[in-house]
């Protein structure tokens, strides 16, 4: 276990907790082969082999809160394109999920227009209605949330005025495509897995109630380029105008969507003390801007 990576990403006082955690839930679960996954997110995850389950995934995360969205997202939509979940103790933060093998990520995998296939795939009859959507967050509260708190920063000025404007842009989004379904939240390319039965299966969703329209602009910020020269311009008009025609909805709104999430994403860079990219910021609002 990296324990120097896991305290300075979490603190000491969780790495206690998943020493605590692991020893405990090992003994619980039947678990062994356990072995830590090199990603730091808001959870420390292991590999492990289950006795009841097979090969799993067993997740030690610090917020009851965001655990419990995972697990009950994944209970109602119980496998099917998602990986299903075993196990959990949500106010301990922990679930035991199931591991897709041997879990390639999609960036990782065919070129280009097949990913965009790929995704169209998956996207299309992927969303279903919550069984209680008040128990989630909803997009717009997300979008919300962190404009309120951009607008308490003395910096990043030019940063805060975009994303003041990007939560106006979603309001009017939500207006046009208001269905309340089940979203996955954060659907790129590292949250979907090649299995050994030959498909992809989704991983890690957030749980996140909106239109379906919502779940598509992660996957587009996934596909960008250091370099925003002309090449990454056709690029990113090729994607764009792919998803809209696959869809059949308009590429403004596609472009919309992305500028917003966009900009959600590097101030939550911001709350997070990282460095945000206004380049990428700039880029998807000049890229509105050109229909």
């Amino acid at each position: 276990m990296d324990k120097e990576n896991i305290i300075a990403h979490f603190g000491e006082a969780f790495y206690a907790k998943v020493l605590n955690d692991l020893e405990k839930y090992a003994s619980e679960w039947d678990l062994s082969e356990l072995e830590q996954i090199d990603y730091y997110s808001v959870s420390c995850i292991f590999k492990c082999v289950s006795n009841k389950h097979g090969k799993c995934v067993l997740k030690i995360g610090k917020s009851a809160g965001v655990t419990g969205n995972e697990y009950r997202i994944l209970r109602e939509y119980n496998g099917s394109r998602f990986c299903k979940v075993y196990e959990a103790d949500v106010a301990n933060g922990i679930l035991l999920i199931e591991r897709i093998t041997p879990g390639t990520q999609l960036c990782d995998g065919p070129e280009l227009d097949k990913r965009l296939d790929l995704f169209y795939d998956l996207f299309c009859g992927l969303h279903i209605e919550p069984a209680d959507k008040a128990v989630y967050p909803t997009y717009m509260g997300w979008v919300a949330r962190i404009t309120e708190y951009m607008r308490s920063r003395t910096d990043y000025k030019i940063l805060c005025e975009k994303m003041v404007a990007a939560e106006e842009i979603c309001r009017r989004l939500c207006e046009k495509y208001s269905s309340e379904m089940l979203l996955h939240g954060d659907l790129h390319h590292d949250n979907i897995l090649f299995g050994i039965d030959s498909r992809y299966r989704i991983i890690d969703p957030k749980g996140v109630i909106g239109d379906r329209v919502f779940d598509i602009p992660r996957f587009i910020l996934n596909e960008f380029d250091d370099v925003h020269d002309d090449n990454f311009i056709k690029k990113f008009t090729h994607i764009t105008r792919t998803l809209a025609e696959k869809l059949n909805m308009p590429e403004y709104d596609i472009r919309c969507l992305t500028h917003v999430e966009m900009c959600m994403a590097n101030c939550w860079n911001v709350e997070s003390a990282d460095e945000p990219n206004i380049d990428c910021v700039l880029f998807t609002e000049k890229m509105m801007a050109t229909l």
